[in-house]
């Protein structure tokens, strides 16, 4: 059983919770289509290659779980485990989408991915790493599901182009957020971690983010 005082759940990470969700909710309430190139599908493989890289960045729901997943990662000894699978399971998710497999309540899954991410941050070292591989898996169909709307329709060289740009924007960030977790942070074990309070106010932050896009997903 999850010990309160373990999770340090308490009345001021509840506020920051809150106070980030409502805040990310009027940021990012006019830009939820998220796609680089205004919903047009990339045509040449510049184009494909730009929108791939932006997708990720300018979607903060994205954005805000490939973070997550490099900070989470850094919190495991063979954490950045994480990102990889993450990455791997977004280009299946794409390649879903491609395929014209409906996945239902996508949009309202990836949101609530981010949410819970950012509560797995703040509750610590409770989860073995293969329910957060599981996790990072799940939500990487998702996300790549998401990826795939804005390449619908394109021909292999902007197609490809969109891939590469996505999957290596991905590892830049996740990587980055890893490397931050392990070398600004600076902790190796467990109870190093539990004691780390800048990062659980990260993840109280990016539980607030998936809080307002989940609450937008709900309003529709």
């Amino acid at each position: 059983m999850i010990k309160l005082q373990n999770a340090n759940i308490n009345l001021k990470g509840m506020v920051a919770l809150g106070s980030s969700g409502w805040l990310s909710l009027l940021l990012t309430a006019p830009a939820l289509a998220h796609h680089p190139t205004g919903n047009q599908t990339p045509s040449t493989f510049i184009e494909g290659l730009l929108s791939g890289l932006g997708h990720p960045v300018i979607g903060l729901d994205h954005l805000a779980f490939v973070v997550a997943v490099g900070l989470l990662a850094a919190t495991r000894a063979k954490g950045v485990i994480l990102p990889m699978v993450f990455v791997i399971a977004a280009l299946f998710g794409t390649g879903i989408h491609l395929a014209e497999v409906s996945l239902p309540w996508a949009e309202f899954w990836i949101s609530a991915s981010v949410l819970a991410v950012g509560l797995v941050i703040v509750i610590g070292s409770q989860f073995p790493i293969l329910a957060l591989a599981t996790l990072a898996g799940f939500a990487g169909i998702l996300h790549g599901y998401a990826y795939g709307e804005s390449i619908i329709g394109a021909t292999p060289a902007p197609l490809t182009a969109y891939l590469l740009g996505f999957t290596a924007i991905q590892v830049v960030i996740a990587l980055g957020a890893f490397w931050i977790g392990r070398r600004g942070l600076a902790f190796k074990t467990a109870s190093e971690y539990q004691a780390a309070s800048h990062l659980r106010k990260a993840g109280w932050a990016i539980g607030g983010i998936g809080l307002a896009l989940t609450y937008a997903q709900v309003l529709g």
